[in-house]
């Protein structure tokens, strides 16, 4: 194998150049997302990234946007996995059998939602929206709503900490 040899799955030759012309790479862009998705009041969800859109067969990515003071009820996602990333605004994430975990994250931060976890999304401002870039494992709208859970009045911070983050005590 040369330098600039790499090896692939499948060969690669100038017949693929057509189909790849509408079946590869594509843009989304923002002004063109679908808000035909499911919806939560206080919230606003859109599509970007779908089977339906582009074909997508494992992933679903879209945004969603929160009003101040608004939440989910608790649910979980079944077995997909979510990544949140917050762009704009403060979003509590309650989590656990009585919602007995709390952590918050802002710009720039993302939020990893395990497999039948349940949780709860909350726009911890009174004031302004948060906006979030919403990313999951599958393109099933797989969502467990969970309605006999009696959340705990003062759940338990927590921090992620490790060797580079240590915990804010100390």
């Amino acid at each position: 194998m040369g330098d600039g040899d790499f090896p692939h799955d499948h060969p690669h030759d100038h017949d693929d150049a057509p189909r790849w012309k509408h079946d590869g790479v594509r843009v989304v862009t923002g002004d063109r997302l679908d808000p035909n998705t499911a919806q939560t009041p206080g919230m606003f969800r859109q599509a970007a990234i779908n089977h339906a859109r582009v074909g997508a067969q494992k992933i679903w990515a879209g945004t969603v946007s929160i009003q101040p003071d608004a939440r989910t009820g608790v649910h979980h996602h079944g077995a997909l996995e979510s990544v949140i990333y917050v762009v704009r605004g403060r979003a509590r994430m309650r989590w656990g059998e009585k919602l007995e975990f709390v952590a918050e994250a802002g710009p720039g931060d993302f939020i990893y939602v395990p497999p039948y976890v349940p949780h709860q999304e909350i726009n911890a401002s009174p004031s302004e929206p948060l906006e979030c870039v919403l990313v999951r494992s599958d393109n099933e709208a797989v969502v467990v709503n969970i309605t006999d859970v009696e959340p705990v009045e003062a759940p338990e911070a927590v921090y992620w900490v490790d060797p580079i983050h240590k915990h804010p005590a100390g």
